[in-house]
């Protein structure tokens, strides 16, 4: 994004892009949250929360991350209560999740093991070289661009970061470390308004959703 504040405090609409997130979050099945921020911000979520009318009765860990995505889960999946019997692994910056989803991945979770969301893609695909030559198009039909967030029943994402530490394996998706276990990952469809905030036109477009009703 470029800017000196990180992606989930920006602002949106008068809210930072976090508390979206968070307000969806405390209109689901979801009664505590694990949040994971950059060491030095700590204290500002700690006020954002504490501040803001909308999230209800959640109950929040707070827990620093770790200098990769994969560092910063696995340090999350640490403070789980001994009794979680399912995680859902959420982006922050991805302010417009449904309740509904939330609850369906989390059902899911409990019935299949591990559940990752995506919509269908809609642009052709292509695999290029290394030299940016055109290697292959895959069909499109078969190819889904896949979201946060991602569930799992928790023994199986734990074993899956305990197998990516002995074998030093990265991702940056959590669920690629399941399919790594030879388990079978579902998929439910998700919303192609659940956005993700990486580009400052991400802000302009997320903003221009909410002002027009497309979200709540």
């Amino acid at each position: 994004m470029g800017g000196k504040v990180s992606k989930p405090l920006l602002p949106l609409c008068g809210r930072a892009v976090v508390l979206h997130a968070l307000s969806r979050f405390a209109a689901s099945q979801v009664r505590k949250l694990v949040l994971v921020t950059p060491e030095p911000d700590i204290s500002k979520y700690q006020e954002l929360v504490r501040s803001d009318s909308q999230l209800g009765d959640l109950e929040f860990v707070f827990q620093a991350g770790g200098p990769r995505r994969q560092d910063s889960v696995s340090h999350g999946l640490e403070r789980l209560d001994p009794d979680c019997e399912v995680v859902i692994i959420h982006d922050g910056v991805r302010p417009f999740i449904s309740p509904q989803l939330i609850d369906r991945c989390v059902e899911a979770a409990f019935r299949e093991g591990a559940v990752v969301v995506g919509v269908p893609v809609r642009d052709t695909i292509k695999v290029i070289s290394a030299d940016r030559q055109v290697k292959e198009t895959p069909p499109r039909d078969s190819l889904w661009e896949i979201q946060t967030p991602q569930a799992f029943r928790t023994e199986v994402i734990r074993e899956a970061f305990q197998k990516a530490v002995q074998g030093g394996a990265e991702a940056t998706d959590d669920a690629v470390l399941v399919e790594r276990l030879g388990r079978r990952v579902a998929l439910l469809e998700g919303q192609t308004t659940n956005i993700k905030i990486t580009v400052p036109e991400d802000l302009v477009f997320a903003e221009a959703l909410l002002r027009a009703g497309l979200v709540s």
